[in-house]
C-alpha cells in the first residue's frame, strides 16, 4: 500500500523559481508539485521548503573523533554525533572527508582510516544514521604512503570522490611562507633550526612523490568511476595537469586566474560556505564571495562549520545582486550532486527522492525546522 504526504502552505525553491504551493510525496519520491495550498497535509506556514543539502567536503567526523591532540573517541559515538549536527543543518547527503598519508608529524595510522569507514558502514546497517553517508578520500600526494592508504578503499563502492593534494611549503595553499610558518611553526613552538629541516623534508616529498601518486590515483579513479577532485589550485599549470587528471572539481582554487580557469573549462568551483559566512578566508586566500559575483562560483562545502551551508546560500541571495536564492540553494544541492553523478536527488522536481528541507528565515540565520530523507522525517 502506497503512503502519501502531504506539505502544503510552502515556499517551494525550485531550480530557477520559488513557488507557493504543496509537495505530495508517495513512496519516499516527490509525487506532484503544485501552485497554490492543499487543505490537506501538513502546514509549512509559509516557510521555505528545500532539496535536501549535498556536502562534498567536511572535515566535521574527524573533530568528534579526536576531539583534542593525541584523543581518539568511540568511533561509532563519533560518526553518530556528527550525524546528528549534519542532519540538524539540513544535509541529507554527506561525503565524509578521511585522510589518505600521513607521517610521524601528522595524519591517522595506516587503517586508522579503514576502520572509520567501517565504523560508519556499520551504523549505517544498524540504522544508527539518519543521512546518507558517503567516502570523499583526500589523498596527500606528497606523502609516501599515500598509495598504501588508499589501497585499504580498492573494493569499497562507498567512495565517490577522491582529492588530490599537496600541502607543501611554497606552494598551493601556501604559495607564501607566512601562513605555513603560522601552521607548522608557531603553532608546534618549532626552533628555526628544526622548522628548516621540516620545510626541506617536505619539499623534498613533494618533488619526489606528487606526480606518480597524483597520476596513479587519478587513474584508478577513471577506471572505477570515481568523480576526481583537485585541491588548492593556484596556477594555469595546477588547471591544466588537473584536466589531464580527469578532475571534476575544483576545491578551494586559491587565485582568481585558477578559478576562472577551471569554471571555464567545465569544473565545478568549490568553496567553504564558512568562507562566505565570515567574509574571508580563513588562511589568508581569495573570498568565495568575489568569486560568486564573479560568476565563477559552482559549489559550496561546509568544510568545517556544518550549518554554514545552510546559512552562507541566504547571505549570498541578499548580497550578491546576480544570486537569487534559488541559484544560491543551487550551489549546496543540485550542483554538487551532478558533479558526483547523483542524479537521483538535489532538486525538487517529480519522480526525484524526497529529500527534503523546512527552513524558517524572517532575517539572520536560518532555522532548520524539520528534515525528511527520501520521505521519512530524519529531524
Amino acid at each position: 500500500m502506497s503512503k502519501e504526504t502531504v506539505f502544503s502552505n510552502a515556499r517551494i525553491v525550485l531550480e530557477d523559481d520559488i513557488l507557493a504551493g504543496s509537495i505530495l510525496i508517495r513512496d519516499g519520491k516527490i509525487a506532484d508539485i503544485s501552485e497554490g495550498n492543499s487543505v490537506a497535509g501538513e502546514d509549512f506556514e509559509g516557510d521555505y521548503i528545500i532539496p535536501g543539502l549535498v556536502e562534498l567536503h567536511t572535515d566535521h567526523l574527524e573533530g568528534h573523533y579526536q576531539p583534542r591532540p593525541g584523543i581518539r573517541w568511540n568511533k561509532t559515538a563519533a560518526v553518530q554525533a556528527h550525524d546528528a549536527q549534519i542532519v540538524t543543518s539540513g544535509i541529507t547527503t554527506v561525503f565524509d572527508c578521511l585522510r589518505m598519508g600521513a607521517d610521524e608529524d601528522g595524519g591517522f595510522e595506516h587503517g586508522e582510516m579503514r576502520e572509520m569507514a567501517d565504523a560508519i558502514q556499520s551504523a549505517e546497517k544498524e540504522g544508527r544514521l539518519r543521512a546518507e553517508h558517503l567516502l570523499h578520500l583526500r589523498c596527500e600526494v606528497s606523502a609516501d604512503n599515500v598509495l598504501e592508504h588508499f589501497a585499504d578503499f580498492e573494493n569499497d563502492h562507498h567512495v565517490r570522490l577522491v582529492s588530490l593534494m599537496d600541502h607543501a611549503p611554497g606552494q598551493r595553499q601556501f604559495q607564501t611562507m607566512d601562513q605555513y610558518i603560522f601552521y607548522y611553526q608557531k603553532k608546534r613552538g618549532l626552533s628555526d633550526e628544526v622548522f628548516a629541516r621540516f620545510v626541506a623534508k617536505r619539499q623534498a616529498e613533494s618533488a619526489r612523490n606528487s606526480t606518480p601518486h597524483r597520476n596513479a590515483i587519478a587513474k584508478v579513479c577513471a577506471e572505477r568511476g570515481i568523480t576526481v577532485a583537485s585541491h588548492d589550485d593556484a596556477t594555469l599549470a595546477h588547471v591544466d595537469e588537473a584536466i589531464d587528471n580527469g578532475v571534476r572539481l575544483a576545491e578551494f582554487p586559491t587565485s582568481f586566474d585558477a578559478a576562472r580557469a577551471s569554471h571555464e573549462r567545465g569544473m565545478s568551483v568549490l568553496m567553504g560556505a564558512p568562507n562566505i559566512v565570515r567574509g574571508k578566508s580563513h588562511s589568508g586566500n581569495i573570498a568565495a564571495r568575489d568569486l560568486a559575483e564573479m560568476g565563477v562560483l559552482d559549489v559550496l562545502s561546509s568544510d568545517y562549520v556544518p550549518l554554514s551551508l545552510l546559512h552562507a546560500p541566504f547571505i549570498l541571495a541578499d548580497e550578491v545582486e546576480s544570486i537569487t536564492l534559488p541559484k544560491a540553494i543551487a550551489m549546496v544541492t543540485s550542483t554538487p550532486a551532478r558533479t558526483v553523478s547523483l542524479d537521483d536527488r538535489g532538486r525538487i522536481a517529480t519522480g526525484l527522492r524526497a529529500d527534503l528541507v523546512r527552513v524558517h528565515r524572517s532575517h539572520g540565520v536560518p532555522v532548520t525546522r524539520s528534515v525528511w530523507r527520501q520521505g521519512r522525517r530524519v529531524a
